[in-house]
């Protein structure tokens, strides 16, 4: 029977369960996957505790990303084939054993790559080349910061900056994860007892640099401001200091917000230097999506990108894996496994 994942309400990871469903037709245009991966990003612990928009009304289903095989086709589609091996950008709702979705969302995955690594590419790899190469023009030369260097979207930032040969790179977090930043080329910055803004400063000679990816905000977009190099580009994608536990605090979520820079457009104009919000859920350029996933395929294919897999947990362990996230114990990317 499939089923899905459901947030039930907004809490701790508790509120969610698991629940059976019909199984989805594939309408005009779309194709039904048997989903074998999907992946859980932040932003869906963020949804759980009712702090991160746009999201559907409580119960729903979260996800923006599957890998699996094709189990049947709706009318009209002609590029794809019933039992093909994809990986899926969804708009949400992928955190399902069967999802039903647009033709132009769904990438073949090559033989050379398993599941559980297209799985983990569709919102980090994406986001974060959607920052430093669609946004943010990179090229040799310039500087990059990395925060929470060590997950996901960092992991894939630090694979994106080398294989564009670019040779100073910082990347924030905890001490004991400096080996992953390193292995990719990255200078780590131990979050808990170094200052990211004295290091950067220091090694740029007050410079600065020229891109910033801060998925945490509150006062860290300030600070990250702060070390921002003239001409340089400033992308906010997150808030995880409003979640600093597992437990919903609204409290703690409105000081997080309350510290949050509200940014002044004519002092940004005298320092030139600019700020990107980014949303890829609400993208709504398919065309665009589509091309920077295709351009991750081929950096795959030829070895500049490789996925890291922190853990794979049972989706009926999906609560587990919430709390493993909030736990900041996870280097890379965690999944949830739907064909047991």
């Amino acid at each position: 029977m499939p089923y899905c994942v459901s947030i039930t309400k907004p809490g701790s990871p508790s509120v969610l369960k698991t629940q059976d469903i019909e199984m989805p037709v594939p309408k005009d245009g779309e194709v039904c996957i048997e989903v074998h991966y999907a992946g859980i990003n932040f932003a869906d612990t963020l949804m759980r505790l009712g702090l991160y928009q746009p999201r559907p009304p409580f119960p729903f289903t979260p996800g923006y990303e599957v890998s699996g095989v094709i189990l049947s086709l709706g009318p009209g589609v002609t590029g794809l084939e019933v039992g093909q091996r994809v990986v899926a950008a969804m708009p949400t709702g992928g955190q399902c054993s069967h999802v039903s979705v647009k033709e132009s969302r769904v990438i073949p995955v090559p033989d050379s790559m398993g599941l559980d690594e297209a799985a983990a590419m569709p919102v980090t790899y994406l986001t974060a080349h959607h920052m430093l190469h669609y946004l943010g023009h990179l090229k040799k030369g310039e500087t990059v910061l990395i925060h929470g260097g060590a997950g996901g979207v960092g992991t894939a930032a630090l694979q994106l900056c080398q294989w564009a040969g670019i040779e100073q790179v910082w990347a924030t977090a905890s001490g004991h994860k400096s080996d992953i930043i390193k292995s990719f080329g990255g200078i780590p910055i131990d979050r808990h007892n170094e200052d990211f803004t004295k290091v950067v400063k220091e090694a740029t000679d007050g410079r600065g640099v020229d891109h910033i990816l801060d998925p945490i905000g509150g006062d860290n977009l300030t600070k990250s401001l702060g070390c921002l190099a003239e001409g340089g580009r400033l992308y906010t994608y997150g808030l995880s200091a409003a979640a600093p536990s597992s437990k919903r605090s609204l409290l703690k979520a409105f000081f997080a917000l309350r510290k949050t820079p509200k940014f002044d457009a004519l002092r940004l104009m005298t320092r030139n230097r600019g700020v990107f919000g980014v949303h890829m859920g609400t993208w709504k350029d398919e065309n665009a999506m589509a091309e920077q996933l295709h351009r991750i395929m081929e950096g795959v294919s030829q070895g500049h990108l490789k996925p890291v897999i922190d853990s794979v947990f049972s989706a009926k362990d999906v609560a587990k894996a919430h709390q493993h996230i909030h736990d900041a114990k996870n280097i890379g990317k965690v999944l949830l496994q739907f064909n047991e």
